[in-house]
């Protein structure tokens, strides 16, 4: 049975887990991408990594547009193993924690707190003001999963692109998709 994922990029910092995501999720089977950019998250992709929405879009195997509240993903009925916003911008993180859903990505994502299924919140930002805070508090409090990309260095990273690459293993191991990535093995 094929896995949907639904993937939400937003205006934050920190694009490249989501294109790297998807980069990995091309190769894993039986699964399916489902991808919503919004404009600041197209505006980051073009900024930080130089590419266009139809290289973005390529790496999907869904595209649905940002403005398209009527999709298939803003359905209950519209079966996922989760959705993760990657970077999830703090306007993102207040809608999802006041059911603000004007917008695909915001209505996906309440969708998948609703349906009490999978939601990652890949937060970007920092420091932390008190309403970011307590916004986190009321995504967890719902069911979602606060999950900002912080790099581990227990597996000894000698690259940037190795910091990248387990963040994406780890996050998308909480969808039980697994890639090949180190794993913490004990101190002894």
């Amino acid at each position: 049975m094929t896995k949907r994922l639904v993937i939400g990029i937003t205006g934050a910092t920190g694009a490249i887990y989501a294109i790297r995501m998807l980069e990995k999720l091309k190769v894993v089977p039986d699964v399916e991408s489902h991808l919503i950019v919004s404009p600041p998250g197209l505006l980051n992709i073009k900024y930080e990594l130089g590419m266009t929405r139809e290289q973005v879009n390529a790496l999907a195997d869904v595209v649905h547009s940002f403005r398209d509240i009527g999709a298939t993903l803003a359905s209950g009925a519209f079966n996922t193993v989760g959705m993760i916003v990657l970077p999830c911008s703090m306007r993102t993180l207040a809608a999802c924690a006041h059911g603000f859903s004007d917008n695909l990505i915001t209505r996906a994502a309440d969708v998948h707190l609703k349906e009490r299924r999978r939601l990652v919140l890949a937060i970007r930002e920092t420091p932390f003001n008190l309403a970011h805070l307590r916004n986190m508090t009321a995504v967890t409090e719902m069911g979602g999963i606060i999950f900002p990309p912080l790099p581990a260095f227990y597996h000894h990273p000698k690259t940037l692109d190795d910091m990248i690459d387990h963040t994406v293993a780890r996050m998308l191991a909480l969808f039980d998709i697994h890639i090949e990535s180190p794993q913490w093995e004990g101190v002894n």
